[in-house]
């Protein structure tokens, strides 16, 4: 009896030794596994950068949207994106689906009129990439050089008052412009807006210098036509945008007849823009706009203005007037003398009354520049259509 017993502990402490020797093997290995899976994480070699990545702060841009580069003209469009060159004029464009043949007729006569290489940012919201790049390469656009950059309207969660009187202009695209250092990588750019047309040569306004610490060129509403300026009153002026019966509005020492700008077209210094925390002060009044309803839709015909208004009140190198003769979507009725739009060197169409719907004033100007939707998505409001 004795002996078996010592047999059957002798049997137990064999099986007790061969599985701590087992739990010893499965933790090396485990410890090997991870190893490994470290060592291959941070030793192995980067994946090669997709061409077709838009990279810009987290929440400003979506996904990489890409773009197509053209080849010679009448070429077929390459699935590939080209890189800005030394010497590229940089322009920015937003592309709205409702708007996209605006946007297009835009690109259409920058491209036309210059003999300088232009490279396009087309700015649009994740459903219409895909359109903005069939527009192109299935028009005779095919031949420009871009990129579709995806703008994330999450950003201005919080900033944005709902407003029902003109709700076209909460349209996130609209406020592309205050991003501009966030989506484009350059030290300096030219923002247009969709219902623009551009009749000089864009390395002109392209080459605008700057007065020293200024961070954008704008066009001031007083150099208007004086037909124009007659017609518009007050909404040449900052009287016209913010609500002076606030105290926070009265509290920014700015003159109510003071004259205002308009940000459809401007030349941007990023780096400066980007030192002045321009987006971050343009945020800062969104913001307060939200909480304080400090300006409306109903009263500066647009959010997007105001912002920047206050921001660059004093604080901006003055365009050439020929560089913006605007505001030809104000009223149906309001005629520019045929020297004006000959001399123009850039015309828009700000206002309600848009060229390619109906009714609207010099709709002939625009549609010289017009290239028809290859889907038949987008088409002209005429009185015949």
């Amino acid at each position: 009896m004795l002996h078996s017993g010592f047999s059957f502990a002798d049997g137990a402490w064999r099986k007790m030794a061969l599985l701590r020797k087992l739990n010893r093997i499965l933790l090396g290995l485990l410890i090997f596994m991870v190893y490994i899976i470290l060592y291959s994480r941070m030793y192995r070699a980067p994946s090669p950068p997709s061409r077709t990545d838009v990279r810009a702060e987290p929440g400003v841009v979506g996904g990489a949207a890409g773009g197509a580069v053209g080849g010679a003209k009448g070429g077929a469009a390459e699935e590939e994106v080209s890189e800005v060159e030394a010497g590229d004029i940089l322009v920015v464009i937003c592309a709205a689906e409702e708007r996209m043949g605006g946007a297009m007729a835009t690109v259409n006569s920058v491209r036309s009129n210059t003999e300088a290489s232009v490279f396009f940012y087309i700015v649009t919201l994740h459903d219409n990439v895909a359109y903005v790049r069939q527009y192109i390469q299935k028009s005779e656009l095919k031949d420009i050089r871009f990129k579709i950059l995806e703008f994330n309207p999450t950003v201005l969660k919080g900033k944005v008052r709902p407003d029902s009187s003109r709700p076209e202009l909460l349209h996130p695209l609209n406020f592309v412009r205050f991003y501009l250092p966030l989506l484009v990588k350059h030290r300096r750019a030219i923002y247009l807006d969709d219902d623009v047309i551009v009749q000089g040569d864009i390395q002109e306004l392209y080459n605008t210098k700057l007065k020293p610490g200024h961070a954008a060129a704008f066009a001031s509403d007083c150099d208007l036509p004086s037909e124009v300026v007659r017609t518009m009153g007050m909404q040449t002026t900052y009287m016209g945008f913010l609500d002076y019966r606030k105290l926070e509005v009265r509290e920014l020492g700015i003159n109510p007849s003071d004259c205002s700008f308009n940000p459809g077209v401007f030349v941007a210094d990023m780096e400066m823009w980007k030192r002045q925390k321009i987006t971050k002060q343009l945020e800062t009044w969104m913001q307060q706009n939200y909480k304080n309803n400090l300006y409306s839709s109903a009263m500066s015909g647009g959010v997007a203005t105001p912002p920047m208004l206050i921001v660059f009140h004093g604080k901006y190198t003055a365009l050439d007037p020929m560089w913006h003769v605007g505001h030809l979507g104000w009223s149906p009725d309001t005629q520019y003398s045929d020297a004006s739009l000959h001399e123009a060197q850039l015309l828009h169409w700000s206002g309600r009354f848009k060229p390619w719907d109906y009714p609207c004033v010099h709709m002939e100007l625009w549609e010289k520049w017009y290239i028809p939707d290859p889907s038949r998505r987008f088409s002209l409001v005429r009185p015949n259509s």
